[in-house]
């Protein structure tokens, strides 16, 4: 567990100076303020998309899992089943 709390920072670490250097970089670009806010929106957007991606990705993981473990489950009570049968 040690190691993905560090991975986990670390990688929080990482986005957070990402965005403070393209917020940055979008308050020095020499750009009016409304393409600026267009640029901000679009970064927002695209930020909630992937949260919303990754999120959706995991329950789909762990929605496979959840069918492959009650399957193995069936599959092990059947031949149980048919084995104690004899």
């Amino acid at each position: 567990m040690q190691n993905n709390s560090v991975y986990i920072t670390f990688n929080g670490a990482a986005v957070a100076a990402a965005y403070v250097m393209l917020g940055l970089s979008l308050w020095l670009a020499p750009i009016n303020l409304s393409t600026k806010g267009y640029w901000a929106m679009g970064i927002l957007l695209l930020t909630a998309s992937l949260v919303n991606l990754v999120k959706f990705r995991m329950e789909q993981h762990l929605a496979d899992e959840t069918i492959s473990r009650i399957e193995k489950a069936k599959n092990e009570k059947i031949l149980s089943e048919y084995v104690s049968k004899d």
